[in-house]
């Protein structure tokens, strides 16, 4: 047994946001194993001409401050994304905001955008990274203009990011997910992506794909609408998705009633759903990373087949550790081979009409 999995079972006795943050720490300080396992090569991803060694990443919120993605990409993600971050710093809301819902394998959240904003986050993303990095970008709480605060974070990091995110689906910040609506949605996807070309070019650097993460509690018509704009705008992709505001009623912890995002196992088939409707509306066109309570291969698997190019996890990874990362990359290596497909790619959108 590793440092890694006998830590677990301590972290889990402390509160979770205490825990959280003692997981951070202790990867900054490089107290985390690094994977010796070579990824399997039908692994291999190439994606917005990037080259993934596999396609299965660690989701936004974990690392909001690019503290520790070094440590993260050598755990053997195939991807990680930092953020949100925010153009000022922000405390988030009150204490407590992250509860573990146990019997559920779910995790409730009202973090708020916590983090040390952008002029503290910038110099940790300098200089050199084994791996690919995402960074996630967010307004303001106090915010008098949502746009601006997109642009100031796209034009400060797009010339670092391998891939720049725009969050419009948090819950916990009043009044983001209204930027999912079409008019707001297109005006903002297009001034974030004048504001990346122009950093770039001041940069002299290519720019980094734009990515659009929106919210799995959207209506029919409001998919639609999402589709339509991520395709004109244009976008360069979709995570599918973030948190969820909805309670299933098959919840059991007594945390289910606590305000904010449910993530976690009872997310994973809202999210899927969303992820292959979105799929079959862009008719494959437009990359998507499907997010949204993957615990398997599985279940890694059915998000690919549902339209994903890549995945992500995070609150899994609360209730299995870090060695789930390899059990889920070997299983799903095996379900590619099982079912004839030489390359993630091939297996993409293979369900997606089911």
């Amino acid at each position: 047994m590793d440092a890694a999995s006998l830590a677990m079972p301590l972290l889990r006795l402390l509160p979770p946001e205490t825990a959280h943050n003692t997981t951070i720490c202790l990867l900054a300080k490089g107290l985390a194993p690094r994977s010796r396992e070579a990824d399997d090569p039908i692994l291999a991803t190439r994606l917005w001409g990037l080259d993934f060694p596999n396609p299965v990443g660690l989701a936004a919120g974990f690392d909001k401050d690019a503290q520790a993605y070094h440590a993260i990409l050598g755990l053997g993600f195939g991807l990680t994304e930092i953020g949100t971050v925010t153009p000022r710093p922000q405390p988030g809301n009150p204490k407590p905001r992250l509860f573990r819902l146990t019997e559920d394998n779910a995790v409730v959240n009202r973090m708020g955008f916590n983090n040390d904003g952008i002029e503290a986050v910038l110099p940790r993303l300098r200089g050199p990274r084994a791996g690919i990095l995402g960074i996630n970008i967010g307004k303001n709480k106090d915010s008098t203009d949502a746009v601006e605060d997109y642009v100031t974070g796209a034009t400060a990091f797009a010339p670092l990011a391998d891939y720049l995110v725009v969050n419009v689906s948090s819950p916990n910040t009043p009044g983001l997910r209204d930027l999912q609506r079409r008019e707001p949605f297109l005006e903002l996807a297009r001034a974030v992506r004048a504001a990346r070309d122009a950093a770039c070019a001041a940069a002299g650097r290519t720019p980094p794909p734009l990515l659009l993460k929106i919210a799995p509690d959207l209506d029919a018509a409001q998919i639609e609408d999402v589709a339509e704009v991520a395709m004109s705008a244009p976008a360069d992709g979709l995570i599918v998705s973030n948190t969820t505001i909805a309670r299933p009623d098959s919840l059991r912890s007594i945390y289910r009633a606590e305000a904010g995002g449910l993530s976690g196992a009872p997310l994973f088939e809202p999210s899927t759903e969303v992820l292959r409707r979105i799929a079959g509306l862009t008719q494959g066109k437009l990359p998507l990373i499907g997010v949204g309570g993957i615990a398997s291969g599985e279940q890694a698997y059915a998000k690919i087949r549902a339209g994903a190019s890549l995945v992500q996890l995070y609150s899994a990874l609360v209730y299995h550790g870090p060695g789930l990362l390899g059990r889920i990359k070997r299983d799903l290596a095996a379900r590619l081979r099982a079912d004839g497909f030489a390359s993630v790619a091939e297996a993409v959108g293979t369900g997606r009409d089911r």
